[in-house]
C-alpha cells in the first residue's frame, strides 16, 4: 500500500498523532513496526467502546505491523486513576487472572491471534524489584506529575492522591521501554501516560514512540461515554439479538460516528452512504442495518447479523405484540398533541417532563421506530403501539376532541 494510503488508514478515527513526522519516517523504513496497546483487566467484559482502540490495532495489523497486546497484570494492582476524582481500588491477583483470560478470548474476535503477541507487564516489572522501582521513580518530578489533568484537579480541590498513583504513568512508560515500542495507542485520557513513555525511551537511548490517541466512544444515549455503570453500553459478549437491537436504537447522527470508529468499511463507502442518506436517496434505517450486520458478524460469526436483523424486523417492524396489550384512548385537539403529552395521557409516564427525558434518552418508540424529537406533534385518527423503556407498552388510539 502506498504511504499516503497507509496514513489515511491510520488517521481514520484517530484523535491525535504525536508526532506524525516520526510516523512517516518509520513507515518509510518498510519494516514491521512494534505497536503496543495496554489493557488493565479491571472487569471481565469488554464493550464496543473498548474496541475502538482494538479496531485500530487490527487496521495496523492488516498493514503488516507487529501487535503487542499488553495485559497490565502488574499495573492492575495499582489502578490507573485516569478520569477519576478518587483513588481507584487495586485488583486482587485472582481477579486479574480471571479477567485477563476473558480479555484474550474477546479481543481475538477482532485481532488475528496468529499475528498478535500477548504480553504481561509483570514479566519485567517484578524482576525490577524495589531498588529498580525507586530508580524509576527518580526520573520524574512531583511538579511534572501534577501537570496531569486528573491529578491537578484533585490536588487543587484538596482531594487525596496516594503516592503509589504517581507510579502508574511511570510503569506504563517503562512498558514501552521494555517492549521497544514504535507506536503506542491509548484513549485521549491516556495522553499524559503515553508521553511519559516517550520521555523514558529517550532516556534509555531508544527512538521515542509515536503516539496515537483514540477518541472516547459515546454510549447509546449519544451524550456520555459508553459505560456499563451508565447502562448505555453494547457488550462484546451481548447476544446477537441484543447487540443488533441496541445498535438499531442509536440516533442517525450517532450512527456515522459508530461507522467511523467501529466499522472496517472503507471511509469512502461510508461517506457515500451518508451523502445518499442526506439526499434522501437511501433510508438511514437500511444503512444502520448494514452496521448492525457487520458488528454482529464480527463478534458472533458470519451470517449471525442477517439472522439477528430478520428477528428484529419480525419483532419490531411487523409489530408482533402481545394479544392482551392494553389499549388506551387519548383525546387530541384539532392542532395535534405533543408526544410527551400523549405519553402522559396514556399513562406511560408520570409527567410530561419525564416524557421529554425518556425521549431524549432514546427510550420511546412509536410502532417500533425510535422517537427522537420531544417536539413531535401527533394528530388524531391514528393508532400507535407506543413503548417507553423495556416494560411500558400500550396500544394508543388518538381521537379528536
Amino acid at each position: 500500500m502506498e504511504l499516503e494510503d497507509q496514513l489515511a488508514v491510520i488517521r481514520r478515527g484517530t484523535d491525535e498523532i504525536l508526532l506524525e513526522d516520526d510516523l512517516v519516517e518509520r513507515l518509510k523504513s518498510g519494516r514491521p513496526l512494534r505497536v503496543k496497546a495496554g489493557f488493565d483487566p479491571t472487569a471481565p467484559d469488554l464493550h464496543l467502546g473498548h474496541t475502538v482502540l482494538i479496531n485500530k490495532l487490527r487496521q495496523l495489523q492488516d498493514l503488516g505491523h507487529h501487535i503487542l497486546f499488553l495485559i497490565g497484570d502488574f499495573t492492575g494492582r495499582i489502578g490507573d486513576p485516569s478520569g477519576k476524582n478518587a483513588t481507584r481500588p487495586p485488583l486482587s491477583a485472582e481477579d486479574i487472572e480471571r479477567n485477563a483470560a476473558t480479555y484474550r478470548e474477546q479481543v481475538f474476535r477482532i485481532l488475528d491471534p496468529e499475528r498478535t503477541e500477548v504480553v504481561f507487564n509483570s514479566t519485567w516489572m517484578e524482576p525490577l524489584g524495589a531498588a529498580g522501582m525507586v530508580q524509576l521513580a527518580s526520573r520524574q518530578t512531583v511538579a511534572r506529575m501534577l501537570e496531569r489533568d486528573d491529578f491537578h484537579k484533585r490536588y487543587t480541590q484538596h482531594q487525596p492522591i496516594a503516592i503509589h498513583e504517581f507510579l502508574y504513568p511511570l510503569i506504563q512508560g517503562y512498558d514501552s521501554v521494555a517492549l521497544k515500542a514504535d507506536i503506542e495507542l491509548g484513549g485521549t485520557d491516556q495522553k499524559f501516560n503515553l508521553l511519559v513513555g516517550r520521555e523514558l525511551q529517550k532516556q534509555e537511548g531508544q527512538p521515542p514512540q509515536v503516539i496515537l490517541t483514540m477518541p472516547i466512544l459515546e454510549g447509546l444515549d449519544g451524550v456520555q461515554k459508553m459505560s456499563k455503570s451508565l447502562n448505555n453500553y453494547i457488550g462484546v459478549q451481548d447476544s446477537p439479538d441484543d447487540m443488533f437491537g441496541k445498535l438499531m436504537s442509536i440516533s442517525d447522527d450517532l450512527m456515522w460516528r459508530y461507522f467511523e470508529l467501529l466499522s472496517l468499511r472503507p471511509m469512502q463507502d461510508v461517506r457515500e452512504s451518508q451523502r445518499a442518506a442526506e439526499a434522501g436517496e437511501r433510508n438511514p434505517r437500511d444503512i444502520k442495518f448494514e452496521l448492525g450486520r457487520e458488528l454482529v458478524d464480527r463478534f458472533h460469526g458470519p451470517g449471525r447479523g442477517e439472522q439477528a436483523q430478520a428477528r428484529f424486523v419480525e419483532r419490531f417492524q411487523k409489530q408482533i405484540v402481545p394479544e392482551d396489550l392494553p389499549q388506551v384512548t387519548v383525546a387530541v385537539p384539532a392542532d395535534g398533541l405533543l408526544l410527551p403529552n400523549v405519553l402522559k395521557s396514556a399513562g406511560l409516564v408520570g409527567s410530561t417532563s419525564e416524557g421529554r427525558n425518556m425521549i431524549r434518552q432514546g427510550a420511546v418508540r412509536l410502532d417500533g421506530e425510535r422517537a427522537e424529537d420531544a417536539g413531535y406533534i401527533l394528530e388524531a385518527g391514528q393508532t400507535l403501539v407506543i413503548q417507553v423503556g423495556k416494560r411500558r407498552l400500550a396500544r394508543v388510539q388518538l381521537e379528536g376532541e
